[in-house]
């Protein structure tokens, strides 16, 4: 019998010696958690060694299950949070049936995670053409190709259809399928996670009732 996988351990004491200290106590003074998130993800874009802009989407189906799935972050202003997908996914269907969302940012390499929970909504045909029209071209062939979330018989089906739409496109500009566009998150809640020594992490919670209301700030019990 193969030995168990040894879990990875705490961090030791000097690891959190080494760590930088923390700014919960800096950050609570400033109202829009917003201005937070620009700089905390800033920090992560030079420390993080891949996608720095990686977040898990937690959605729900019809019964209400939840579903969760890593995707990337492709812009964040006052408005929320934006991502692309294909709207015929599961995540897609979920999200259109039930416009309620949840999103988990984690960097490592700093000890810090974000939780944001709101609201969804479609970004507008302009955005989307946009962000459509900024991607790699073998990227917005691979959106009509792929029936994303349907079975699939196997993997020669998937590159028959690339096979198809790159001769279908030519050299031709790869115009954005009906079925792909982006959701923007709407935050009501974003909670500020800091890791300290002996669990005694640091949570900084900004909630509000809407997108017009102001922001309501308090610190959580780890």
């Amino acid at each position: 019998m193969s030995k168990k996988a040894k879990i990875p351990p705490s961090p030791s004491d000097d690891e959190y010696e080494n760590h930088p200290a923390s700014d919960i106590a800096t950050i609570e003074q400033i109202e829009n958690p917003l201005v937070i998130f620009a700089d905390w993800f800033a920090q992560a874009k030079k420390k993080e060694p891949n996608d720095a802009n990686a977040l898990a989407l937690a959605s729900v189906d019809e019964n209400l299950m939840p579903d969760v799935r890593m995707v990337l972050l492709k812009d964040f202003d006052e408005n929320g949070f934006v991502f692309y997908t294909n709207f015929n996914s599961a995540k897609g269907q979920q999200l259109l049936q039930n416009p309620k969302a949840a999103m988990v940012f984690h960097w490592k390499s700093l000890r810090r995670q974000i939780r944001i929970r709101g609201v969804v909504e479609e970004v507008s045909e302009s955005e989307a053409d946009e962000y459509f029209a900024s991607r790699a071209r073998q990227s917005q062939i691979g959106a009509w190709a792929s029936n994303q979330s349907e079975t699939m018989e196997n993997l020669g089906e998937l590159v028959k259809n690339v096979a198809d739409f790159g001769l279908k496109f030519g050299l031709g500009k790869v115009a954005r399928p009906p079925h792909w566009s982006g959701f923007r998150l709407i935050p009501t809640r974003i909670e500020f996670w800091r890791d300290r020594a002996f669990r005694l992490h640091e949570r900084l919670e900004y909630s509000r009732e809407n997108a017009a209301a102001a922001w309501q700030i308090r610190r959580q019990f780890p």
